[in-house]
C-alpha cells in the first residue's frame, strides 16, 4: 500500500488521500506490514498529507445476520488499528440497513450495542470513526440527510462518530444539489442534526443519475446531474471551512481524471 499510495498521491498532488487495508468488498483483514506502515506514516507527517481509511463496504452494523454484525465489528477494529499504525485521521463506514422497515428500531439498538463500545475504545492516537450516509434504498438507516440525527442520539452523540458526506450519495437519496443553495442546504441540516465540527471529510463525486434515483454512480466533477457549480458550497459554507476532500471519481491508471476533478473543484475557490 505504502509505495503505490505515496506515488500516486504526489503525482495528481493530493493533500488528502483515502485508502483500503483490507479487501473493500470482502471480510479478509490483511495484516499490515509495520515498515511500509512506518515509511507511509512518516511521509504522510512530513508532507503534510492527511489520510483517511474506508472500511469495506459490506460494513452493516444494523443487519439481521448476526454474523454479518460481528464481522462488520471486527472490520471496524482492524481499520481502527491500522489507522493508527499509519497515522490516519479517520475511518469511514457505510451507515448501513436496517433490511426491513419493521427491524429499524432493532437496528438503532444494534448501533448503540456494537457501535458505542467501539467508540468508547477509541484512544487519543486513534483515528475517528465517520458514518457515510447512503444513497438510500434497501432500508437504509441513514441516507437523507437529517436521517443522522437518530443515528448520533442511538450513540448518545460520542464525540469521536463524525460525519463523511459523499455528494453523489446525497444527490441519490433526494437533496438536489444542483439547485442553487442545494450543497449549502444540506451542509445547514448537518450542523442542524449533529452539530458544527461534525463534518470531517467530503466525498465529491458528481452523480451519473438524476437527483432521487437511489443509484450510486459517481461520475467526473462537472459531467454530471450535480454539474461544477453545485459544489461551490464546499469553499463558502462555514460547515466545509477547512474539511479535506476526496474525490472517487472514474480515473485512469496514471491518475489524470483524479487531477483533472481536483482542479475543477480548486477553481471553484475564492
Amino acid at each position: 500500500m505504502a509505495k503505490r499510495a505515496i506515488t500516486y498521491a504526489e503525482r495528481i498532488g493530493a493533500n488528502t488521500v483515502q485508502v483500503f487495508v483490507s479487501n473493500p468488498r470482502g471480510w479478509a483483514l490483511a495484516p499490515g506490514v509495520p515498515a511500509q506502515d512506518e515509511k507511509f506514516a512518516a511521509w504522510a507527517s512530513r508532507s503534510g498529507v492527511q489520510v483517511f481509511i474506508h472500511a469495506t463496504f459490506l460494513v452493516n452494523l444494523g443487519s439481521a445476520a448476526e454474523a454479518t454484525v460481528e464481522k462488520s465489528v471486527a472490520s471496524l477494529r482492524h481499520a481502527v488499528a491500522r489507522g493508527r499504525a499509519i497515522g490516519a485521521r479517520g475511518v469511514v463506514f457505510h451507515a448501513g440497513s436496517s433490511l426491513a422497515t419493521e427491524r429499524r428500531e432493532q437496528a438503532y439498538g444494534q448501533l448503540r450495542s456494537h457501535l458505542l463500545p467501539l467508540l468508547d475504545e477509541l484512544t487519543p492516537e486513534d483515528p475517528d470513526l465517520l458514518v457515510e450516509p447512503t444513497a438510500g434504498g434497501g432500508f437504509a438507516l441513514a441516507s437523507r440527510v437529517e436521517d443522522l440525527a437518530e443515528y448520533f442520539a442511538a450513540v448518545d452523540a460520542h464525540p469521536r462518530l463524525r460525519v463523511c458526506l459523499d455528494t453523489c450519495h446525497a444527490h441519490a437519496a433526494g437533496h438536489d444539489l444542483s439547485e442553487p443553495g442545494g450543497l449549502a442546504k444540506v451542509l445547514d441540516t448537518v450542523v442542524d442534526c449533529v452539530g458544527a465540527g461534525r463534518l470531517a471529510l467530503v466525498h465529491a463525486n458528481d452523480s451519473r443519475d438524476p437527483v432521487g434515483s437511489l443509484r450510486d454512480r459517481h461520475t467526473t466533477i462537472g459531467e454530471g446531474t450535480i454539474g461544477l457549480e453545485g459544489f461551490r458550497s464546499l469553499f463558502t459554507h462555514p460547515a466545509a471551512a477547512g474539511v479535506p476532500i476526496v474525490v472517487e471519481t472514474p480515473s485512469e491508471d496514471d491518475g489524470a481524471g483524479h487531477a483533472a476533478d481536483m482542479a475543477r473543484l480548486r477553481s471553484l475557490a475564492p
